[in-house]
Parts: structure tokens; C-alpha cells; sequence
């Protein structure tokens, strides 16, 4: 484990509109207010067609290959999520989030493309303090804190 201290500084409410991409306007919003660190709450409507992240294909292989999946459907949505520069200094959002819709449940990481249906409500808890950032690891391709 790995662990730095910080504090808390501005808080954004944001709404999103109908058709924005999620993790488009939250990082259109960080480069905008220069949001360095934050974390991240969602709570709205993804619109059918939206893509996720999944997972790899093999748990433990040696090249990881993630997989996608395609939202049938509107679907309630909720997640959590990051906000840190990546290696060249561009605040980068990591979320993961759950799509309900007939009693089934997606989950996965909204990076390929979370669309909004009507609603997407978003909070940004601005961290500061921090030179926390994430940097690629040559062993997995992931990103990874660094704090």
C-alpha cells in the first residue's frame, strides 16, 4: 500500500445534458477550473449504446486485453471515480459505474463512452496538497496512482 495526505478544496455541482459524454465533460471541466486532483460522484441516465469497460478478457494472462460492452437500452446509472494528471500532466478521469435496467446490473469503467440520457449529475470534490499522478506501469499498460 501506498498512501499520501491531502485536503480538500473547491466542490463542483455539475449538471450534464442530454447526449454529453461523461468522462468528456468532467475532463473538459478539470483542464477548464485546472482541477489537478479530485474524487468524483455520478449519479444520472446512460443513453442506449453507451460503452464500458468490462474487464480483461483472461484475469491473470500476461497481456491484458479489456472488453467492451455495449449498453442495450437506457439504463439508471451511479459511479465513482478519480481525478489525476496522467504522465504528461492532463487531469484524467477514472470511473467505475454501475447500469441498472429490468433488474440487471453493467458494471465497468465509463472511458469508451457513457453517453447521458436526460439526467447526469456530477460532483467533484477537488483535492489539493497532492502531487499525486498516475503513471504507466510496463508491466500491466494500466495507468497507475502514484501517490
Amino acid at each position: 500500500m501506498k498512501y499520501s495526505k491531502a485536503e480538500i478544496g473547491r466542490v463542483f455541482v455539475v449538471r450534464l445534458e442530454d447526449g454529453d459524454i461523461l468522462h468528456e465533460c468532467v475532463e473538459k471541466l478539470a483542464k477548464k477550473e485546472k482541477i489537478k486532483a479530485a474524487g468524483v460522484l455520478f449519479v444520472g441516465g446512460a443513453d442506449t449504446k453507451s460503452r464500458i469497460v468490462v474487464g480483461p478478457e483472461k484475469g491473470r494472462s500476461r497481456v491484458i486485453h479489456p472488453m467492451t460492452y455495449l449498453l442495450d437500452g437506457v439504463h439508471e446509472a451511479s459511479g465513482v471515480g478519480t481525478i489525476f494528471p496522467d504522465g504528461k500532466g492532463v487531469p484524467t478521469l477514472h470511473m467505475h459505474s454501475a447500469f441498472g435496467r429490468k433488474g440487471y446490473t453493467r458494471t465497468g469503467c465509463v472511458r469508451t463512452g457513457v453517453r447521458i440520457w436526460h439526467i447526469g449529475e456530477v460532483i467533484i470534490f477537488e483535492i489539493t496538497g497532492t502531487v499525486s499522478f498516475r503513471k504507466k506501469d510496463r508491466k500491466t499498460g494500466f495507468d497507475l496512482l502514484e501517490p
